[in-house]
């Protein structure tokens, strides 16, 4: 006899007092969980959290008539399992069919279109993200949650209710007024940090490795011990519902989704509806090349659903295994299996030594790929990688491709551990830890390996901008030792640079002609291409808008730039280093006798009307470019950020604005459009 079902009959009578606190902690416990795990949004910290949570332990310890199947701690320490009995669906869990292209989803509408007319058309389509987890089925009768089951054969699935409540988001009562009955089904899944950090703590517990996110979801829900699933990071989104007819309790998939959320359950973002084919393979491609890369949660696609019911229903199901009104619109894999040939390591234009993997060319993500980035040696003693391991490669958008583990199993005793180096392998100076003890650098300022990396960063697009500098010819120019820093570039001549490999008079005259062209480029990009340690594209920008001329951030103190918004003390410390230094003192006055300019044009006011406003832009506005917005908040003293959070002051929303909106709305943060934004700006 569980818990759940106990009698308990012969327990003392509950005091009043124990009453009434039981249940203001039971709300206070079950909203601070919606809270933090459905809406990112913390409204209890986690000492508190805890300290609440072990007193209604303790209540309900006392009083056990107190332990509700909906208490919030029934979320852990649940009786070992046996084994998993069975559960029948409602109705079946169905297959999905696949379309592969833009083409194939033209196809599919088309079929659909000979076979209902149009009433496909006129319904449009519900888009929603396609979740790389582990199926489950969660029943509800009056609002309870009762029975948790995985997929099993689409008819009968296992009972892992006792696990399914340890998965902090999903709700143990829904929210508001629900049927008598229904099953509402979603993904299981291990969002991409939590999945690393659980790695690493198994490494340093001497336990193997998941091979990936998904594998390490099912194994969890199907533990013997929910004690152990309890202690995965397990997350849930939810995507549809049926009632025990069969029929969704709602007249299209937009209004159930909407529904959903209303009854507490987590629902993916990126959700979109579309009113033609067109549009759902605008956002597929969207998504695909694009909102991927930002997700920390694996998918392999999208799903498209006919929107209204009613035509669902015409539409009908194909041999009792999927329906004819949704497919999946599967995207090219984004992790994939190769082997690890070797490990590599690259000296940076701050002198950072970062190791990279070495693979076995393999397909991922529509692009072969061939090395991987390892970023810093800890890392790869903490996931335990070896050169020789199978491993799993994820790629996403254009994100460089990232190891994403071991895959132990495959292991045949060929394997061996890497040696992170000791001195740098471009000029076999002895490497120095970083202050935060994670990487290792060359402190050799006059390293190739550093002058290499440190010219074609100088050159890049988002810094000088210095086009037909290529990391090639930039390799020529310092073999042929006519450049060794930033300021030799700007004393080339066309003599000089037509006398090397493969450069024609026009070829030379070009990029001669296009480093003087670079000098007029703002201070904003002359910080940021200077390679100051720890100073990246935006910390370079706000430096620049903050103190309007490199003469001004040369001779800021500690304290003023570390006063700027958004500066911290390590950024601080490193510019106030590079300044003080004098082999970075000489480089200054070099560039400024070539006439580099040492100016922002968009210096920021030293107050503003949006001073100290932290402002988020999303969606496309009517008039303003992003950067155009963006440079207006920053010249009226506001920041702009890419994420919202409770530190958000407001959020500029324009047309087809997604997550970012919807979370601002959850927030209860302020929304605003274009025109407002000016008003504001200008007082």
């Amino acid at each position: 006899m569980t818990d759940d079902t106990a009698d308990h009959s012969a327990s003392p009578p509950v005091p009043p007092a124990a009453l009434t606190r039981s249940a203001e902690l039971h709300a206070l416990l079950t909203r601070a969980s919606h809270d933090y795990y459905v809406l990112d949004r913390p409204s209890l910290s986690d000492a508190e959290y805890d300290a609440r949570f072990r007193e209604l332990q303790g209540l309900e310890t006392t009083w056990p008539a107190l332990r509700t199947p909906d208490s919030p701690t029934v979320r852990v320490g649940a009786p070992v399992q046996s084994g998993f009995g069975r559960h029948a669906h409602l109705v079946p869990m169905l297959s999905l069919g696949n379309a592969f292209s833009a083409d194939e989803l033209i196809e599919w509408e088309a079929k659909l279109v000979r076979m209902a007319g149009r009433d496909v058309v006129d319904s449009g389509y519900t888009v929603e993200l396609k979740i790389d987890g582990a199926a489950v089925a969660l029943t509800y009768e009056h609002g309870l949650l009762v029975t948790g089951a995985t997929r099993g054969d689409g008819t009968t699935g296992e009972n892992i209710t006792a696990n399914i409540r340890t998965v902090r988001d999903v709700p143990l009562r829904l929210t508001g007024d629900a049927p008598p009955r229904l099953e509402i089904r979603g993904e299981i899944y291990l969002p991409f940090d939590k999945f690393e950090r659980m790695n690493e703590a198994r490494v340093q517990s001497g336990e193997p490795v998941f091979a990936n996110p998904r594998n390490a979801a099912a194994g969890a829900l199907r533990q013997l011990d929910p004690g152990i699933t309890a202690q995965r990071p397990l997350r849930f989104f939810g995507y549809t519902a049926v009632l025990p007819d069969g029929r969704p309790p709602c007249e299209t998939q937009w209004a159930l989704l909407d529904q959903l959320a209303a009854w507490g359950i987590p629902v993916a973002p990126h959700r979109v509806r579309c009113a033609t084919i067109a549009d759902v393979n605008a956002w597929a491609h969207d998504v695909e090349h694009t909102v991927r890369a930002e997700l920390n949660f694996a998918i392999d696609g999208g799903v498209v659903k006919v929107d209204r019911v009613a035509v669902q229903q015409d539409l009908g199901i194909i041999g009792g295994r999927e329906p004819r009104w949704a497919t999946a619109r599967k995207f090219a894999a984004d992790i994939a299996e190769t082997r690890l040939l070797d490990i590599k390591v690259n000296t940076g234009r701050t002198g950072v030594l970062t190791p990279y993997a070495v693979l076995e060319p393999v397909l991922v993500g529509g692009t072969t790929v061939t090395y991987a980035t390892l970023h810093n040696a800890d890392l790869v003693a903490t996931k335990d990688l070896r050169v020789g391991d199978t491993v799993q490669i994820k790629r996403a958008g254009d994100v460089i491709p990232q190891v994403i583990g071991p895959v132990p199993d495959k292991r045949d005793g060929t394997q061996h551990p890497w040696t992170p180096p000791l001195e740098c392998p471009s000029c076999h100076t002895v490497v120095a830890r970083e202050e935060d003890g994670v990487g290792v650098y060359c402190p050799n300022v006059a390293c190739p390996g550093r002058q290499l990396e440190g010219l074609v960063h100088f050159a890049a697009r988002d810094c000088m901008d210095v086009e037909g500098l290529s990391y090639q010819r930039i390799a020529q120019l310092l073999e042929a030792e006519l450049v060794h820093d930033p300021a030799d570039l700007y004393e080339l001549s066309v003599a000089q640079v037509v006398s090397l490999d493969r450069f024609a008079e026009k070829s030379a005259e070009n990029l001669v002609t296009a480093i003087a062209a670079s000098k007029q480029q703002p201070l904003s990009r002359l910080m940021f291409a200077l390679g100051i340690r720890h100073v990246g594209g935006q910390a370079a920008q706000l430096l620049a808008r903050r103190f309007g001329t490199l003469d001004a951030i040369a001779g800021a103190s500690l304290e003023e730039i570390t006063a700027v918004r958004g500066i911290g003390e390590v950024i601080a410390r490193s510019v106030r280093a590079f300044f003080d230094n004098p082999t970075s003192q000489s480089l200054v006055e070099r560039l400024r006798a070539h006439g580099l300019r040492f100016d922002e044009p968009e210096a920021q006011q030293a107050s503003g009307t949006l001073d100290g406003a932290v402002v988020v832009i999303t969606g496309t506005l009517p008039t303003l470019s992003r950067t155009e917005a963006t440079a207006l908040v920053e010249r009226a003293a506001g920041r702009v950020t890419g994420s919202v959070s409770k530190k958000t002051t407001f959020v500029v929303a324009g047309a087809e604005a997604g997550s970012k909106l919807e979370k601002a709305q959850a927030l209860g943060i302020a929304v605003i459009d274009e025109a407002e934004l000016q008003r504001r700006v200008t007082g």
